[in-house]
């Protein structure tokens, strides 16, 4: 049923008028808002370490904002496929030298990403005028459904790898030693082989994979600043350079840490376009599933 209702959503909302289909996603965002359900409880919670003490009026705006963004990001993930060029043009990258220096000079590059803005619209705009994208996806249940976003992701121009198939990381470090880009959702990972960052003055676990990346091949790591400014923007936010001494894991652990910094930065610029609606930090998470998650090396 999962899958059938986004393939329905592909086409049913593709043929809609541009205007009536985000009217119509707009309104659904603010169905589910006064609903208040656990996503947007959630939603909440997380903003509150963002936005620090406000009043329960302000919060309650911001996360109206933000689900009217998050579901502005899944009205354009179905309207997608059907752009063209001119539609697809109207994505905005800032500071682009910083990507397309290190890619044109044969070092590679790791875009590190939060769940903010549209990765999609980045990720096909960048695989078509700059570098094409190589990347990773959680996988899906029912596998039909995550057939269903690989091939939508692949027709807009990426290479998608699948979370937890073997070699994936040594296909990532291949793609980057060969001059290329790989771009990795980085402000979420509650494996044990994740790394604890302080995020927002509390402690959350972040994916070693970006910073590894860099540190194991000189690849410029990138984080990036994904926001809604009356369209789809990215900021490539300045490199961060692995400290040169330390063990592989000091120097994984400081560049994780200085994603986490930049990413900060970036949320608190804009919250809106923040979509987290899961459980982040670890004081969050029930502390005997955390345990086990830590022993098995599988994600909480």
């Amino acid at each position: 049923m999962a899958y059938l209702a986004y393939a329905g959503g592909w086409r049913t909302v593709r043929m809609m008028p541009e205007r009536v289909a985000y009217a119509t996603f707009e309104r659904i965002a603010d169905q589910q808002w006064r609903g208040r359900g656990p996503s947007v409880r959630r939603l909440e919670a997380n903003l509150t370490r963002v936005l620090g003490p406000v009043e329960p009026d302000e919060l309650r705006e911001a996360s109206r904002a933000g689900m009217r963004s998050y579901l502005r990001y899944w009205c354009d993930a179905f309207r997608l496929p059907g752009w063209d060029a001119d539609r697809l043009g109207t994505f905005e990258m800032r500071d682009q030298h910083r990507l397309t220096d290190p890619l044109d000079a044969g070092r590679g590059a790791v875009a590190a990403l939060p769940h903010m803005g549209n990765w999609d619209h980045a990720g096909a705009w960048t695989s078509r005028h700059i570098s094409p994208v190589v990347t990773v996806a959680e996988k899906l249940e029912p596998a039909a459904l995550f057939d269903a976003f690989v091939e939508f992701r692949t027709s807009l121009g990426m290479t998608i790898h699948g979370l937890g198939d073997p070699g994936v990381y040594d296909q990532l470090r291949s793609t980057v030693e060969a001059g290329g880009l790989v771009a990795l959702l980085a402000d979420r990972d509650l494996s044990a082989k994740g790394v604890d960052v302080q995020f927002f003055g509390e402690t959350a676990r972040f994916p070693a994979g970006p910073a590894a990346l860099a540190v194991d091949t000189g690849a410029a790591l990138l984080p990036v600043h994904l926001f809604w400014d009356g369209h789809n923007v990215a900021d490539i936010m300045p490199e961060i350079v692995p400290p040169p001494d330390g063990s592989r894991a000091e120097r994984i652990a400081a560049a994780t840490q200085a994603v986490a910094d930049s990413l900060a930065t970036a949320i608190r610029a804009n919250p809106e376009d923040w979509h987290m609606l899961q459980r982040l930090w670890l004081a969050d998470l029930d502390p005997a599933r955390l345990a086990a998650s830590d022993a098995s090396g599988q994600g909480a």
